[in-house]
């Protein structure tokens, strides 16, 4: 198996747990609030990324070396954050396959713009028209998905 097929079976990996933590933390919140959830998710995001790391020594990188990183890279934790709260949130009010179609539209889309202007230290990857025409595809098709 290529290390690209690889990759794309991880990230379906990620697809796939984003959907079913969207559906956890909503239930969280239920209970707790929309804030304090996405304060005890991130709580227990940080203990086990801890365990995985110091407990279990499985880090492959070196982090006495984060002050070299640029300074916006570590903003990552104020946007998951966001993420977090904004995905409880429209699950909440829009259910998940609803929000779930939103957010890959919004992502897929932002995405594209890093990938072409190579922003935020990203490679740049131009994207040529036949991209746009599956962009725009792909939100019909969201379009479609979302009416009711």
């Amino acid at each position: 198996m290529g290390f690209k097929v690889l990759a794309l079976l991880v990230a379906a990996l990620a697809g796939l747990s984003m959907a079913i933590q969207g559906s956890l933390n909503t239930a969280l919140s239920k209970a707790t609030g929309l804030l304090e959830a996405t304060f005890v998710v991130h709580s227990v995001g940080t203990v086990t990324a801890g365990i995985l790391l110091f407990g279990l020594g499985l880090g492959g990188g070196n982090l006495v070396l984060i002050t070299q990183a640029p300074w916006y890279s570590w903003l990552g934790g104020a946007v998951g954050v966001v993420i977090t709260y904004a995905v409880v949130y429209s699950i909440s009010k829009a259910g998940v396959a609803t929000a779930t179609t939103a957010i890959i539209v919004g992502q897929i889309l932002t995405a594209a713009l890093i990938d072409h202007l190579g922003i935020l230290g990203m490679e740049r990857i131009p994207f040529p028209l036949y991209k746009i025409i599956g962009l725009v595809l792909m939100a019909i098709g969201a379009r479609i998905l979302l009416a009711q």
